[in-house]
Parts: structure tokens; sequence; C-alpha cells
């Protein structure tokens, strides 16, 4: 299937909000954390694929603000796999030259993964051969809420002045603020909502859902994402 993708159209920046892990798990009777353990081959898959393809940004959407709402012992573990997975898996990722970008609120994370992330962005930012972004933590209200108190914090110094503020200016107070809008939005597990994810970045990205839970999502899934893509006509609010 990769050979009936246009190499001269390719989405600079494909985000990905991982839906299904949870479910695909009960509907097998195994613990949820299983089936969360399990996706963990899918990431690997993806980030290898868009490698490979020549695009230059992936972002996985790992642990929204509201996950935190969840059963602690699934929380628990959810955090455990993360750290975990930095651990293990960091020495390939660097050998790749992948650069690890990490944005969210991650002053509410344990001090054992700010660690690993610190460790992460430190050793991985000078590759520039790919760039993976972990959202963890993350919500898009809040990342339009903190821009907007650093904003008025700015202002209120007397840094920038209120005609300065448009929205290319307001961009530049984002956590995403020297990562490129996604040009594609991949969500799988058939539902049809953002989840509170990239709330101003994806004005006018193209939005791909997949019915498949997570783990089911393999690497045809993903091109069949990104040819569906190649198939619309990005207008931008015009009508050519």
């Amino acid at each position: 299937m990769k050979n009936f993708i246009d190499f001269r159209n390719l989405p600079k920046h494909i985000a990905i909000i991982m839906d299904g892990s949870g479910r695909w798990a009960q509907k097998k009777r195994i613990s949820r954390l299983v089936g969360h353990h399990y996706a963990l081959n899918n990431i690997i898959d993806i980030l290898n694929s868009c490698i490979d393809l020549g695009i230059s940004y992936l972002t996985f959407y790992v642990f929204s603000k509201e996950n935190w709402n969840r059963p602690k012992s699934e929380v628990f573990g959810l955090m455990y796999l993360f750290i975990n997975t930095l651990k293990f898996e960091l020495n390939k990722i660097l050998k790749g030259n992948v650069k690890i970008i990490f944005i969210g609120d991650l002053k509410e994370l344990s001090n054992i993964c700010r660690r690993e992330i610190f460790k992460a962005s430190k050793l991985s930012k000078s590759n520039n051969k790919f760039n993976l972004v972990i959202a963890i933590n993350y919500s898009g209200r809040w990342d339009i809420v903190s821009a907007v108190k650093s904003i008025f914090k700015d202002l209120k110094s007397k840094n920038i002045k209120y005609k300065d503020i448009n929205d290319l200016f307001f961009q530049n107070y984002l956590s995403t603020k020297d990562i490129p809008d996604p040009e594609l939005l991949i969500r799988t597990s058939g539902e049809i909502r953002l989840s509170n994810f990239f709330l101003w970045q994806i004005a006018y990205t193209e939005i791909f859902i997949s019915n498949l839970l997570w783990p089911y999502f393999k690497k045809k899934d993903f091109y069949n994402a990104i040819m569906n893509y190649q198939k619309r006509n990005r207008k931008f609010g015009s009508l050519i």
C-alpha cells in the first residue's frame, strides 16, 4: 500500500489520538493495562513508518489532563508504562536521530516522570532527522488558558503592547510554538470528537476517523489515512 502514496503531497505533521486500547483489552477479557502495553508496538511501527516516508513531525496524544479521573490503579499503571518505555526505548529512538519534544502541564507529573522526560529531551535536543512530539498531561483548553495568562503577564509588565496581539502572535505563546500545526489528525476507535486535543492548532487540519481500536490500527491503516488525506482539496476557507 505504501507504493500508492504520493510522496510529493505528504503532510509535514501528523497527530494521532490513540483511542480504544482499554476497550480492546476488555473485549479480550484481559486487563486494560495489558491493552495499553500491547498498543506500544503500534506506536513504534507508526513512528518508523513516518521516518521511512520522510514526514517531519508526529504527535501522540498519550495522556490528557482529564485522564486523571480514571481509576487510580489505571493511572498509576499508565504512568509506570510511560516511564519504563522511555527508559528502555530511548537509546533506540536516539540512534534514529529523533528529537523528542514533550508538551503538556509537566509540573503536575511525578518527580521520576519529569526526570525521565528531562533526560530524553536533553539527550535528543540536537537530533534533526525527525521530531516526535509527546502530549502528556495535555489539554487544548489548558494550552489556550496558559497562553492567555502569559500574554496578560507580559502586558502587565509592558513587554508587549495590546496592538501586537493577533492570531500569529498568540500562537507563539502556545506549547506548540515551535511546532507546525498538523495537516492530518488521525483518531482511532470510531469516536468522532477531539477530546480536548489541539483545539487551536487544528483549525484547518484534515481529520481522519478510523473505526479500528488502536491496537488493531496497523501500518497499512496508517498508509490508508495518508492516502485519504491526499485525495482532499484543502481550501483553507476559500472557494478554490
